[in-house]
C-alpha cells in the first residue's frame, strides 16, 4: 500500500496547471451529481457539511501558505 501511495504522490508532483484544472472539474462534477441524487439525504446535514468545508479549507490554506513556504 505504501508503494502505491508513493507512486501516486510522485505522479501528482508532476501535475501541470491543466492537470489540476481537470482534477478540480471532475471533483466539482462529482459533487454536483451526488447533490442531485441525494438531495433529501443531505438536507439535514447542511450545517455539518459547512463546518467540515470551513475546517478543511483553512487546513489546506495553512498547509499551503504557511507550513510549506518555510
Amino acid at each position: 500500500m505504501n508503494t502505491f501511495i508513493n507512486r501516486i504522490l510522485k505522479a501528482t508532483g508532476k501535475y501541470t496547471i491543466v492537470d489540476f484544472a481537470f482534477l478540480k472539474t471532475a471533483l466539482l462534477a462529482l459533487g454536483i451529481l451526488l447533490g442531485t441524487y441525494f438531495t433529501e439525504f443531505f438536507s439535514g446535514y447542511t450545517s455539518l457539511l459547512w463546518i467540515i468545508y470551513i475546517i478543511s479549507f483553512f487546513w489546506i490554506m495553512y498547509r499551503t501558505f504557511f507550513k510549506h513556504t518555510n
